[in-house]
């Protein structure tokens, strides 16, 4: 009676074994819950869309791409054991993951040890693609984003700007010290530099302080949670002059928290649903389609774009093999992206247009794009 049994658990192996061959890993860390909740959701809504698409084509190399997506909770720790995981256990390909700066800094040296590609659809703080030649990323960088908000405040005459910062996040660090290298070099003026750390939930000194040295703009790169009370705040201090920040303000609890009281304030981004391109508005209408109406923001495009780079050189390298792949990633030039047309260079970042939104009327409004 056993014969029959052994043999049945043998054909479900044999079975299971053929059917992972079908199938390309790969890994995906995020922040699903935590306080960057909002961004990793969206990239991975995109990530998903993307891998939705490519599968009900046919795959890449007759192969259906297989997701393993893992929650790191927005917390500094998680990052390393997940990748860990995902590249011992989960035997990966290739790894995506994160939105936020310091996450994928503490992730990416195991992919670089490792030889697995990793590419970040948005992390923009220089240090992450230095880490090594395995590392990639879709985003711009916070360089090419600091000198974007800085010129922008000058052309608007805001010559006095005073920048409060997030000392725990290497992002916010990153952006602040590009924004004001730029600023002075245009022959403005830092006129007050405050900090606070993220989660703090008054800002009620900082901004006396900086109410104190009257700029005409504050430079603001902080994430979208923080960013919000301190908006409202500002506004109850009598602080009217518009607040400007980076890509970090995207996020759908901004405006629900904030209220009105970013209205006049500017952000760089990597995209806008209003766009009118054939490309980007069908990207908007497949997305509000799967996710019940609800409208793409940044982190689901670069969410989106990261997966199609990566298909596209598992494809153009013929092979999951680590060192073809990433050379096949390392060669993408042009690539027709939903943010934009993107291109890699030689340090594996991408040269690619900004996108200024403005804040206004309960929403977002396109104001400009900027080329590299």
């Amino acid at each position: 009676m056993k014969r029959p049994l052994i043999f049945s658990l043998a054909l479900t192996l044999l079975a299971s074994a053929v059917l992972a061959q079908d199938e390309i890993k790969i890994g995906e860390f995020a922040s699903l819950t935590g306080g960057s909740a909002s961004f990793g959701q969206s990239s991975h809504k995109g990530t998903q869309l993307a891998f939705d698409e490519i599968n009900a084509a046919g795959g890449v190399l007759g192969k259906k791409l297989k997701l393993i997506t893992e929650d790191d909770q927005s917390q500094a720790g998680q990052p390393a054991t997940i990748v860990r995981k995902l590249i011992a256990q989960d035997k990966v390909v290739a790894v995506l993951g994160e939105v936020a700066s310091s996450r994928s800094l503490e992730a990416a040296p195991i992919c670089q040890q490792s030889k697995i590609p990793m590419i970040s659809p948005a992390s923009t703080n220089q240090k992450v693609t230095e880490i090594g030649d395995y590392i990639f990323r879709v985003c711009f960088i916070d360089p090419f984003q600091g000198s974007v908000m800085a010129k922008f405040a000058q052309s608007k005459g805001w010559k006095k700007v005073a920048v409060l910062t997030d000392v725990k996040s290497d992002y916010s660090i990153g952006l602040a010290q590009a924004f004001k290298e730029a600023l002075l070099k245009g022959g403005g003026t830092v006129v007050k530099e405050s900090s606070y750390s993220t989660g703090d939930k008054d800002f009620k000194a900082q901004l006396t302080s900086i109410k104190a040295a009257k700029p005409e703009a504050i430079f603001l790169p902080g994430y979208y949670g923080e960013v919000s009370l301190i908006g409202k705040q500002a506004r109850l201090l009598g602080i009217k002059v518009p607040l400007l920040g980076g890509d970090g303000w995207v996020g759908d609890s901004l405006l629900k928290v904030a209220g009105n009281s970013l209205d006049g304030s500017f952000f760089s981004c990597h995209f806008s649903a209003d766009d009118k391109s054939e490309a980007v508005q069908g990207f908007v209408k497949k997305y509000k389609a799967k996710y019940n109406n609800e409208t793409p923001d940044d982190m689901a495009a670069l969410g989106y774009d990261s997966v199609m780079i990566l298909a596209a050189a598992i494809k153009k390298a013929g092979t999951t093999e680590s060192e073809k792949l990433r050379d096949a990633i390392a060669a993408t030039k042009a690539h027709a992206g939903i943010t934009g047309s993107i291109t890699l260079d030689e340090k594996r970042n991408a040269t690619k247009p900004a996108v200024i939104l403005g804040i206004g009327g309960g929403g977002f409004q396109f104001v400009q794009t900027v080329a590299p």
